[in-house]
């Protein structure tokens, strides 16, 4: 009997304290309200706050840029994703693509890739290959320094306090000041239909038009309209043997260091080259408005790794994460990863050297010149600047 009126008393309780807690809500909600009118339109405005918060809660609510709750943490988790969110909110509306394959030539790089629409414009003709946005949207497996995220293939200790620290390469009166050469410079794109491009192997071609030696003319055009001299090698060094193409453009580096005593920034152009998991090849870009769709860069800094002598490797280290902080700043999606690479890649030739990635072999060469305007009018900029 005694066990009955515990079974009867427990509903009770239950009820008397659902009971209490829907009056203090009620209390709470007409406190200021002294007609029953404003009360009962209190209680219904409230009403929707536990709807509201449900919905939140299984991702059904969101801002006006329709991103759940879910996502808009992602977001926040990343630097260059929060400060993208509005097109981050129109590419999330699109069918998430498949993670791609490792670029080729390149180290894993924890990145995603988001179908990117074309921004219409006249001055760039779109080529028909598939855009992408690659962004990081984790921190984990990079070394980051605010904007700059540095991906480390090498057995190096990275810290920040290294990584912001003042490098030695700077700007004199004496020219030139800069040199652009090209160790891959057959390396090509993709024109838009229609253009006849006379290759010359996979994905390249010696019609510099359409090759990375023609991207260096715009950053070596840009440079000098800033008021940089700057020395650029237009010879392809991979044509007509890919193999030995380092040690070509080393001895071309080295006698022009001797020749010119005054050069420390060397920026060797590449390109890249990215396929999906199912052997589809995409271009990256990041969408500036104004602009059109640019292509994406990324810098690779050689290091000591490999066992070859390259003391100063981390003066090239600091000086791509300033250029990458500066730029992210205008730029948040133009910049891909840092990567820090085992090779020296000639970089231990002096300091101030650079390997840049201009977008890949799927890009259009106009969206790959206006990335070597960009890169160059920024690193111009802060270059003078901090010469001053």
């Amino acid at each position: 009997m005694k066990a009955a009126v515990k079974k009867r008393t427990v509903p009770r309780r239950l009820g008397a304290m659902v009971l209490a807690g829907c009056t203090l809500w009620a209390v709470a909600l007409t406190a200021g309200s002294d007609t029953v009118v404003s009360a009962v339109t209190a209680l219904r405005q409230g009403a929707s706050a536990p709807l509201s918060a449900l919905q939140w809660e299984l991702g059904d609510f969101g801002p006006e840029d329709g991103l759940s709750a879910a996502a808009v943490l992602t977001l926040s988790e990343s630097p260059l994703l929060l400060s993208a969110r509005q097109s981050v909110a129109k590419l999330l509306s699109t069918e998430t693509p498949e993670k791609p394959q490792d670029p080729v030539e390149q180290i894993p790089v924890e990145e995603t890739p988001m179908d990117t629409a074309p921004l219409p414009t006249e001055e760039i003709p779109e080529n028909g290959i598939t855009a992408k946005t690659l962004v990081p949207t984790t921190q984990e497996g990079y070394t980051v320094s605010g904007k700059v995220y540095i991906s480390n293939s090498t057995d190096h200790k990275l810290s920040i306090q290294d990584l912001t620290a003042s490098f030695d390469a700077g700007l004199t009166d004496e020219e030139p000041q800069v040199l652009i050469i090209h160790t891959h410079g057959s390396e090509a794109y993709t024109p838009a239909p229609g253009e006849n491009v006379d290759y010359c192997g996979n994905r390249r071609c010696l019609e510099t038009r359409y090759n990375v030696v023609g991207v260096g003319d715009v950053m070596a055009q840009t440079f000098g309209e800033l008021g940089i001299s700057v020395l650029h090698d237009r010879t392809l060094y991979d044509y007509p043997s890919y193999s030995g193409s380092y040690d070509r453009s080393l001895k071309a580096i080295e006698s022009y260091l001797a020749q010119y005593p005054s050069i420390h920034f060397i920026l060797d152009v590449h390109r890249d080259a990215i396929e999906d998991t199912e052997g589809n090849e995409y271009k990256v870009i990041s969408p500036v408005e104004g602009v059109g769709n640019i292509a994406q860069i990324s810098m690779v800094v050689g290091s000591d790794g490999s066992g070859l002598v390259h003391p100063k490797w981390m003066e090239n280290l600091k000086l791509a994460t300033a250029l990458q902080q500066t730029i992210s700043q205008r730029y948040p999606t133009l910049m891909r990863p840092i990567l820090l690479r085992n090779s020296r890649y000639n970089q231990h030739a002096t300091t101030g050297s650079l390997l840049l990635e201009m977008g890949a072999a799927g890009n259009s060469p106009e969206e790959a010149a206006l990335a070597g305007e960009l890169f160059a009018r920024e690193m111009g900029e802060y270059l003078l600047a901090k010469s001053k």
